[in-house]
């Protein structure tokens, strides 16, 4: 198994560990508030997560539609330590907010609540996991080309002006060794006062599964979706990208 060097100032600034699950016909909203109970005493702020539906209608006239659809979960915080559990009826996701420590200490917590989430709600079958790492990287200005720090960038073709003020880059990667892929996404935000540029590398991993139980085996998915996931940060950033996060 690769090792990957662990860095005191990583660049990650959320870490997303995320399950789907079918749940029984009979689960309401209501099911899911003993898992609260369970973990009140860390994550006692509660809030609904709404989704949206949207659409496009063409008569009268052509038009974008979005509904307030309701609720189909909850956000249950812990502000002081930067975590956020969502329980929800199609699943499962835990978020951890800057400062991001270790792997392990993450997918343990993960595998806690995700335990009590299931003995919650009992799903008929698990269906999708997902790993999404987003990381900021702060570059010192001027900088006279993206690949000095992300190897994995917009080329704009010679002879065109070559300063650019914005981008926004959208890649799908099938890793076919695990049957899982990869949405990249790459995109800049505005220079800080002090003269660093951030770039954006969000990472998100997934596969598909087929568990209609508590499986040991998904843990050993997650790990092999965590390595793919380092592949792509470690393979896209450069020495000197990697000098900034020692």
């Amino acid at each position: 198994m690769t090792e990957y060097t662990i860095f005191p100032n990583a660049p990650i600034v959320e870490a997303i560990l995320d399950i789907r699950v079918k749940l029984p016909g009979d689960i309401t909203l209501t099911d899911l508030l003993p898992f609260h109970d369970s973990i009140k005493q860390r994550f006692a702020t509660k809030k609904e997560r709404k989704f949206l539906k949207g659409g496009f209608a063409l008569l009268p006239e052509p038009r974008a539609t979005v509904d307030d659809s309701g609720t189909d979960g909850y956000f249950f915080e812990s502000s002081s330590e930067k975590k956020v559990v969502q329980a929800r009826l199609d699943g499962f996701t835990f978020n951890k907010l800057k400062p991001y420590e270790r792997w392990n200490l993450f997918r343990d917590e993960a595998r806690e609540l995700w335990n009590v989430y299931f003995e919650a709600t009992h799903p008929t079958e698990i269906l999708r996991i997902a790993l999404r790492y987003i990381n900021r990287i702060e570059v010192p200005l001027p900088l006279g080309d993206f690949s000095e720090y992300i190897l994995t960038n917009p080329q704009v073709a010679p002879g065109l002006p070559q300063g650019v003020g914005q981008f926004f880059m959208h890649l799908v990667l099938r890793n076919n060794d695990i049957g899982a892929d990869a949405n990249i996404v790459e995109t800049m935000d505005k220079a800080t006062s002090e003269n660093k540029l951030p770039l954006i590398l969000d990472i998100d991993v997934w596969r598909k599964v087929q568990y209609t139980d508590n499986n040991e085996a998904m843990w050993d998915e997650f790990e092999r979706l965590r390595n793919f996931k380092n592949d792509i940060f470690f393979k896209s950033t450069t020495e000197k990208a990697k000098e900034l996060f020692k």
